[in-house]
């Protein structure tokens, strides 16, 4: 449906990303008329640009990586190479097919989606081309954009961000990845699984570094065995343009040179110039201040996504988008807790957590009061038939509830499921160790890890 003159709606969500078309969708299965506000495409960075692209290149290089290997499994196949328009076509087609759905269920709903830059010009009121959109409540779901540093300039082709890096034509021969964070390190992962060679620059002492300390070790050591090079505790210093591609320094004067140098230091919050602040707003370095239950403390003015200081995920836009729908609705749901949502890097090999690390436990509750247990992978069926290494780690408050859950691996990701209703229902490792984990699944390292924990392990020792 389309409103090309404005009008009033229940409504006005500017941004139709995760967190503005969750929002949207809730709203419309609660009656509520509802204008989806947003200058580009339906499903924002995450469906386009972000999320979905992304892990469907690094589902073509896990392919890659078991073509290469797969005579370990008895299988005898060669890789002849990486054919970027066949990937980049696969990658394609799978975007198209998530963006018609959506579209499909928009108009299911009868939601009225305007395409267009929109701006807040009054406390309930969106103006797009001169129209304007009047909303008893209105969402700001605008999302986020790649950062860059002080003085390095994104030219598209050189030094590039991860949306130049999803449509390139070609697999670089070799890689500077500025940020050892997720972004980073999932790139990192995809070009050399691609053929690439690829350096890690990162200005904190570890990879992951928001990840339990452990974990990040882990991922090091699997990096430097799959041969992808990394330097951190270093700050970037510049980038120069070469006869053939780029030279980054970093502290101390050490250089690297690449074909190409990838800028993923973080994704900033999309809200300059669009009306916010002369509404009485308040932003921090550009984030959208809000209350437990994401209202900004203006008019009905709600904020969700990755413009709200937090984890800047998809699945929390999500979250945050049903919650303030039903916050509208007066369904009073329950405020989100940050710490319980999921975190997963897919990177080779995979991290997933949630909740508490060990260190921001100890600091919660002191160290007296917390205890961990790690679950070798080694002793579990299904990890050993995939050929992967890596641990389930556990932290706990004593004779308490379960604080955080930390896994590093092949699919990892998966497990996190259990991992997330584990920490948000505040379980105890002993009834947790109760549940049947069916056999054999890597679901059953985190079930092996709970008996070991609740001082009966099966196969390993507490």
């Amino acid at each position: 449906m389309s409103q090309p003159n404005g009008g009033t709606f229940d409504i006005v969500i500017l941004g139709a990303g995760s967190g503005g078309y969750a929002a949207a969708l809730r709203a419309a299965e609660l009656n509520l008329s509802v204008a989806l506000i947003d200058k580009a495409e339906l499903g924002g960075t995450c469906l386009h640009r972000g999320c979905i692209p992304t892990k469907a290149l690094l589902h073509a290089a896990e392919i890659a990586d078991q073509t290469r290997e797969s005579e370990q499994f008895g299988v005898k196949a060669d890789l002849v190479g990486i054919d970027m328009a066949g990937v980049n076509a696969y990658k394609d087609g799978v975007v198209a097919r998530l963006y018609k759905g959506l579209q499909g269920l928009l108009k299911q709903d009868k939601i009225t989606l305007v395409q267009g830059a929109g701006k807040l010009v009054a406390k309930d009121t969106v103006e797009v081309d001169g129209k304007r959109y009047t909303g008893r409540n209105v969402i700001l779901a605008t999302g986020s954009y790649s950062r860059s540093l002080p003085g390095l300039e994104v030219d598209g082709k050189r030094v590039i961000t991860s949306e130049h890096a999803l449509k390139l034509d070609r697999v670089p021969s070799s890689a500077i990845v500025l940020g050892g964070g997720v972004i980073g390190v999932e790139f990192a992962s995809v070009w050399k699984s691609f053929g690439a060679d690829v350096t890690i620059l990162e200005a904190l002492p570890r990879l992951v570094a928001a990840e339990d300390e452990e974990i990040s070790k882990t991922v090091e050591r699997a990096f430097r065995k799959r041969k992808i090079n990394f330097k951190v505790g270093k700050p970037f210093e510049k980038v120069e343009h070469t006869s053939n591609g780029v030279r980054a320094t970093i502290a101390g004067g050490e250089t690297v040179e690449a074909e190409v140098l990838l800028v993923a230091v973080g994704r900033g919050p999309t809200t300059a110039n669009l009306g916010y602040e002369q509404q009485g707003i308040t932003l921090d370095r550009g984030f959208v201040i809000t209350n437990e239950r994401l209202h900004t403390g203006v008019g009905n003015i709600y904020a969700v996504g990755d413009i709200v200081p937090g984890l800047q995920l998809a699945h929390r836009g999500f979250q945050q988008g049903i919650f303030v729908a039903e916050e509208i609705a007066g369904l009073r749901p329950a405020p989100i807790d940050e710490a319980g949502i999921p975190r997963v890097t897919y990177s080779d090999p995979e991290v997933a957590s949630v909740g508490l690390t060990e260190a921001k436990a100890k600091e919660q509750y002191g160290a007296d009061k917390v205890s961990t247990y790690n679950y070798n992978l080694g002793g579990n069926g299904k990890s050993q038939i995939l050929k992967t290494a890596g641990f389930v780690k556990l932290v706990r408050l004593n004779d308490g509830p379960v604080l955080g859950v930390h896994m590093v691996g092949a699919r990892m990701g998966e497990l996190v499921g259990e991992a997330q209703l584990i920490y948000n229902w505040e379980a105890f490792p002993e009834e947790v160790a109760q549940l049947v984990h069916a056999h054999p699944t890597q679901n059953e390292a985190l079930g092996e890890a709970f008996l070991a924990l609740s001082g009966k392990p099966l196969h390993a020792h507490s």
